[in-house]
């Protein structure tokens, strides 16, 4: 209670200082002050005179985060113990065990482990199931409330309890936390004898360096190198600084990169190219999905307006969002969108609606359209859209079903529990796709495709509208159904494919993972086609 006191008095005191700097309060302002002093009032009563006892901190926190949801995705308050995922994001480190969990069922389930790293030291592997953390259940946690527990101070301990498929007990595995680095430029090589290739997975600092470095190294070993691959596929973005540093790699010193634009005039910036460049002709083609967000699609967005290179793949995400982080006391932030971002053809790519937090899609008809620097017509609204559109199947169909049920990481799971070492990631070769199939009938694994949902539809719409089409509809679903039978077999290559790259992961990690993508990947050996055909990568630009 006397914490809650605390805080009533810190909130008064707020409002005496709102009050202080406002001489003249205009009627929003009055607004302001009146919903603060209610929220005020509606705290200390609820707090006090509800018939159960409250965590304060916890029903502060309920209405803090519904307040922030009803904004973008992307405006967050951060608290006390949020902060070494703050960390993480920004600063690709962070105090902890240095693995990746979601939760899968009851169980947050750890899905991917970082080399050399304090869980990998400890013998944690992907596909563990944190039954307990320091003896105390975790059945049921979310993974936000599990990673919460995991980090921690450099040196101090935990101990979990780990449900290990092909283990008949639960395995306890004590770990000692520490200072985790994640690379973000995880992989650069050759790729086809003649073109580079470099992977960003997150803009954190020297995001910039690193990319030019692993360039100018691909260079020097390869001095007849055609092109440079660089890979943005999934990258959900990070420090605006490390934007304009990636794009100034590729193109000239004092180009405008990005302008923003808020509510507060004092606070729009343009931000230009500082240094020189490591190549401004060098062929390029930059790869981007529906997971390249913020950062990535700047630099592809600049890479695209100044006909720099060719953009190859799906549509981006479309966040056009700037946040700024600011200081609320206790060791807490809020992280709040400030301002539109808008790239050299002064577009802004910033989807207008979002549904579940993702975003909506919107018609290329209903986008704006402005030129880049050779006249080219791009879009605004809604992400960058690749030069070259690439159809990915993973996103629709059975092939999405079994990423979404976790079936290939639960098969490879069990394959490497039965698998002690495997080829190298150039040699290996998964085989066995009848034990995959065996796998999946055993689970029982049926799928629902777009076509059964919308004939579901049909025939409960058709039934209460007088309208009698059972026999033709069932007749149309023994169809589908007998076609299903035969799409794994048609998508077996893909489906193999991501099993060899999943399974490259467990051995060889990231770098595994990615070097797996490199030899199976079509989005790579198109890029690879581009560059090595001069005529149709100037055709594209012109």
């Amino acid at each position: 209670m006397k914490r809650f006191w605390q805080i009533g008095g810190f909130i008064v005191l707020l409002l005496g200082s709102v009050a202080n700097t406002v001489h003249a309060p205009s009627s929003r302002q009055f607004e302001i002050l009146k919903n603060i002093e209610i929220f005020t009032a509606l705290y200390k009563e609820v707090n006090t005179y509800y018939v159960d006892d409250l965590d304060p901190g916890k029903l502060m926190r309920t209405g803090i985060d519904a307040m922030m949801e009803s904004l973008d995705p992307f405006t967050n308050y951060i608290s006390e113990s949020d902060i070494e995922g703050y960390r993480f994001l920004t600063e690709g480190r962070y105090h902890g065990i240095g693995a990746v969990s979601k939760q899968i069922g009851d169980y947050v389930t750890i899905t991917e482990l970082y080399q050399d790293q304090p869980a990998d030291e400890a013998g944690l592997k992907v596909g563990d199931k944190i039954v307990a953390i320091d003896n105390k259940s975790a059945v049921g946690r979310t993974t936000d409330e599990v990673n919460e527990i995991l980090r921690g101070y450099p040196g101090s301990a935990v101990v979990l309890t780990i449900d290990r498929p092909g283990e008949k007990t639960p395995i306890k595995i004590r770990l000692v936390r520490g200072e985790v680095n994640v690379p973000n430029v995880p992989y650069s090589g050759m790729v086809s004898g003649d073109v580079g290739y470099v992977a960003l997975t997150t803009f954190t600092r020297q995001a910039g360096q690193n990319v030019g470095d692993a360039i100018q190294a691909l260079r020097s070993e390869n001095p007849n190198m055609k092109g440079v691959i660089l890979d943005l596929r999934g990258n959900g973005g990070g420090l605006l600084s490390e934007a304009v540093n990636v794009s100034n790699v590729f193109i000239p010193r004092n180009e405008l990169v990005v302008s923003t634009k808020g509510k507060v005039k004092d606070w729009d910036r343009s931000f230009k190219t500082l240094n020189s460049p490591i190549d401004t002709d060098l062929p390029l083609v930059v790869l981007i999905n529906k997971n390249s967000a913020s950062a990535s699609e700047i630099v592809s967005g600049v890479i695209q307006d100044y006909d720099r290179g060719v953009l190859l793949g799906q549509r981006s995400y479309g966040k056009g969002l700037v946040q700024n982080t600011r200081d609320l006391g206790y060791n807490a932030k809020v992280k709040m969108t400030t301002a539109k971002y808008y790239i050299p053809s002064q577009r802004c790519i910033q989807s207008v609606e979002y549904k579940d937090g993702e975003p909506v899609h919107i018609p290329d008809e209903k986008r704006a359209v402005f030129k880049t620097r050779n006249g080219r017509k791009v879009l605004d609204g809604g992400g960058i859209s690749p030069d070259v559109y690439i159809r990915k199947p993973t996103e629709e169909g059975i092939l999405k079903s079994l990423i979404e049920e976790n079936l290939i990481f639960d098969y490879v799971t069990e394959f490497c529990a039965k698998t002690e070492s495997i080829a190298s990631v150039a040699d290996f070769h998964f085989e066995n796709f009848d034990g995959f199939l065996a796998f999946l009938k055993n689970r029982n694994f049926e799928y629902e495709s777009e076509t059964e949902r919308m004939l579901t539809e049909l025939l409960e719409k058709s039934s209460s509208d007088g309208f009698e089409l059972a026999d033709n509809i069932s007749n149309i679903q023994k169809e589908i159904e007998s076609a299903k039978q035969d799409e794994l077999q048609t998508h077996r290559k893909e489906i193999i494919d991501l099993i060899e790259k999943e399974i490259a992961g467990r051995y060889y990690y990231q770098r595994g993972m990615v070097e797996m993508g490199l030899r199976n990947d079509e989005e790579i050996r198109e890029a690879v086609t581009v560059i090595n055909d001069p005529a149709r990568y100037k055709e594209i630009l012109n």
